[in-house]
């Protein structure tokens, strides 16, 4: 059986997506379609762009989806998934390349997803870090502490066995990457990004963010979708939309979802857009 992964935020670089919109008339046709839509030349960025223009979420979340989803149109009929997958932001991807949501409304509802969490970004200074070589409950624990302390921070990314991306507050994720060193991380590397993703501090995100998917329409998708806050398989529109809601403060489980799809049947997997990241994540997974 064969799934496709989407990945997420960070895997954009400068010149992506630029070889499919000169060497394919569809990918053309879609980059320019998503122009119009966002109401500015988003291509001349992810063609062009410095790293910093690109690593503004406003621009990274729908240059990140536009390279992924064209991509795996692009393909044609190699394009012929039995489950599909994404990291974080490439769960809307998913959704596009497997026919739960169209193209336009896909790339409308990441724009406002995006438009959402820079807001909320702006409302909290807030941070990331990833740790490295720790058991997950080790990091759980540590966490947990530092809350109840009064500084949010949680496991946010369940990356691969050995790998969890903690989210939270400036302090938080001070006091938190200090401790996990102490309780032996091979590494507690802050993170470069905008805010504390995929945690509590994205309230105020998930709340605009609601009122969109619920506005959208969203079909049965032609395979099951694993989704980030259960891990689980998933065709049903109406629990698509509660757990993509839920995604924005809810951790990530793409362990246990690559895990899941294995178990289902799963023998490759194919990445589609820019980077490898979860390719390599997935070569770690299969390992452990």
């Amino acid at each position: 059986m064969k799934a496709f992964v989407f990945p997420g935020q960070g895997a954009q670089f400068s010149g992506m997506g630029k070889d499919l919109y000169e060497s394919s008339p569809l990918a053309k046709e879609l980059f320019e379609k998503a122009n119009d839509i966002l109401g500015y030349r988003i291509t001349d960025i992810m063609f062009e762009g410095t790293d910093e223009e690109l690593r503004q979420t406003k621009v990274t979340q729908p240059a990140v989806f536009l390279h992924s989803v064209i991509s795996a149109l692009c393909l044609g009929d190699d394009f012929c998934p039995d489950m599909v997958a994404g990291h974080s932001l490439g769960e809307f991807s998913a959704m596009v390349a497997c026919g739960a949501l169209s193209f336009e409304d896909g790339l409308k509802l990441v724009y406002a997803r995006a438009l959402a969490m820079q807001k909320a970004c702006e409302l909290q200074p807030s941070t990331m870090a990833a740790i490295i070589a720790l058991p997950d409950e080790t990091i759980e624990a540590v966490c947990r502490e530092v809350t109840e302390g009064g500084h949010t921070v949680v496991a946010a990314n369940y990356n691969c066995p050995g790998q969890v991306v903690i989210s939270g507050s400036m302090e938080g994720i001070r006091l938190a990457c200090e401790k996990l060193t102490e309780a032996g991380a091979k590494r507690a590397l802050p993170l470069s990004v905008g805010g504390a993703f995929h945690s509590p501090l994205m309230d105020p995100a998930k709340v605009e963010l609601e009122a969109a998917i619920r506005a959208t329409e969203f079909h049965t998708p032609k395979c099951p979708v694993y989704q980030n806050v259960d891990a689980l398989p998933h065709t049903d529109p109406e629990e698509i939309k509660a757990n993509l809601i839920a995604q924005l403060t809810s951790p990530v489980r793409w362990t246990q979802s690559v895990l899941n799809m294995r178990a289902d049947g799963a023998e490759t997997f194919t990445e589609c857009g820019p980077g490898n990241v979860l390719t390599g994540l997935i070569r770690k997974i299969k390992k452990a």
